[in-house]
């Protein structure tokens, strides 16, 4: 009585693994042109990171530090930058950083648009938010699998994986941000004759920005988080020198590259949190 009984039995995996080769069988040539623009962008954004001389970035960051904080913060994240250099992992780190570009280029032009149709379809919303629960719940390593049978093993797997794994936030907050428009400033936008093209681009969207700016940033450290997994599918970058060093049980390797992980995390934190802050509209 204690066991559950075995008659009981459903499998849902098995569903899922039919319907991934059926995907194969019938779409493969879609899924290498996918393969072949993902690679394309991600090895332009990669080789720019390269090109570019390191104390660029440095002044770059110092630059939006101070922009959007103040000088103090500006001179922090440059010298934190900096570390990343001292420790000799700038060129692994600008493999990651393309890695996670791409990966937030695609969650942004994917989730922007479904989070912007949530807001306007209820019915839509019901239907979503259950998938993006399970996104976000759901092991990350799990995302591995359709992604090598997909694309196989290398960079644009590692991206696909990054991208189911961190399109969730900016989703929910840009359904969010739409949502919480007033309303009055909505009906007063189409009492004037507005389309709803122009209400959504010219009211809606500028009202939203900071809701949309924080699911921006969400995402962006989603991605930085999956830096390791990714890794075991062949992704370069700091992911994979930790991963070497922790299956070598080389500990100062490991924690340069974990401790450089989290420098750009903070960075890119607190910069993106600085522009959604400069652009918030003030309570009146």
């Amino acid at each position: 009585m204690q066991d559950f009984p075995e008659f009981i039995s459903f499998k849902c995996g098995i569903y899922i693994e039919v319907f991934v080769k059926w995907l194969l069988d019938n779409f493969m040539g879609f899924f290498d042109v996918l393969n072949e623009g993902v690679l394309m962008f991600l090895l332009k954004a990669e080789a720019f990171l390269l090109w570019l001389p390191w104390w660029c970035l440095v002044l770059l960051v110092f630059l939006l530090g101070w922009r959007f904080r103040n000088l103090r913060a500006g001179i922090l994240y440059a010298f934190l930058l900096s570390l990343i250099g001292v420790f000799g992992l700038w060129q692994l780190t600008m493999s990651t950083l393309a890695i996670v570009l791409t990966s937030v280029v695609i969650s942004l032009l994917l989730g922007i648009p479904v989070g912007i149709l949530m807001s306007h379809h209820a019915k839509l919303e019901v239907v979503i938010k259950p998938i993006l629960d399970a996104m976000q719940t759901m092991p990350s390593f799990v995302y591995l699998i359709p992604a090598i049978m997909f694309f196989g093993l290398g960079m644009v797997p590692a991206v696909f994986a990054t991208v189911i794994y961190a399109l969730p936030p900016v989703i929910r907050l840009t359904n969010l941000g739409i949502k919480n428009v007033p309303k009055e400033m909505v009906e007063a936008s189409y009492s004037f004759g507005s389309s709803s093209w122009q209400t959504l681009l010219k009211v809606q969207l500028p009202q939203a920005l900071p809701t949309i700016m924080t699911g921006i940033n969400q995402t962006t450290m989603m991605a930085l988080s999956m830096v390791v997994v990714a890794s075991m599918i062949g992704a370069k970058g700091l992911g994979y020198e930790v991963l070497a060093g922790i299956s070598r049980i080389e500990i100062a390797r490991a924690f340069d590259a974990g401790l450089s992980i989290v420098i750009l995390a903070v960075i890119i934190d607190r910069i993106s949190q600085g522009i959604a802050d400069k652009y918030k509209i003030p309570e009146q």
